[in-house]
């Protein structure tokens, strides 16, 4: 099965990856980690996108699609996978019809409201990138990670007044893929703001009847 999550920052689009990954033997691919893997094995586009990365700017459509299909291009993603984070702009999504078939558009529906909670206490790995959070899932010793030992952050952009400017970029640039994966007859829209298993459960019996 191949499933792009689709959804605002915060919707919870990495922590149902994760498990979804195993429950549909899926590899899910976060569009953060293939860039942390490019930029540590020091691939020309993995050092371009760390120039821009560093800059404080988002990584261009076309850097961020090559990147992708070089990722996609691996044999333990030739029968399935789970695309958290990309595509993130109709550019991106007509590239991926390119090279990738997308099976199921996950639209990760939440309000805005439990976004901005959810955002605001999270923590994140400085190492491995994994995430925590605050109240939801804290880690067993504050600060640090307990998958790798690495350093938390709170990120600067998931302060309330931060997370408002992203969720306004997200309405701009990604919400029109939601009409776009629905026209194809790909789309499936799932209510996020519940326990994961129950959002498994409803995905099982949207995308395998």
């Amino acid at each position: 099965m191949k499933f792009v999550f689709l959804g605002p920052p915060g919707a919870g689009k990495g922590t149902v990856a994760a498990k979804a990954s195993g429950f549909f033997h899926a590899p899910h691919i976060s569009t953060g980690d293939v860039f942390r893997n490019a930029i540590a094995a020091g691939s020309p586009l993995g050092l371009k996108a760390k120039d821009v990365i560093e800059k404080g700017l988002l990584v261009d459509d076309e850097t961020t699609v090559s990147l992708v299909r070089e990722r996609l291009e691996a044999d333990d993603v030739k029968d399935s996978y789970i695309l958290d984070g990309f595509p993130r702009t109709l550019p991106q999504a007509e590239a991926l019809d390119g090279f990738a078939k997308t099976e199921w558009t996950i639209y990760f529906d939440v309000p805005d409201s439990v976004v901005i909670a959810r955002l605001s206490g999270r923590l994140i790995c400085r190492r491995c990138g994994c995430i925590w959070h605050k109240t939801y899932n804290p880690p067993t010793k504050e600060g640090v990670c307990d998958k790798c030992g690495g350093e938390l952050y709170e990120r600067g952009d998931d302060k309330p007044d931060a997370i408002r400017e992203r969720l306004a970029a997200y309405n701009e640039l990604t919400v029109p893929l939601i009409e776009y994966y629905r026209k194809k007859g790909l789309l499936a829209v799932i209510d996020t703001n519940r326990d994961v298993s129950l959002i498994l459960e409803d995905m099982k019996k949207r995308c395998c009847p």
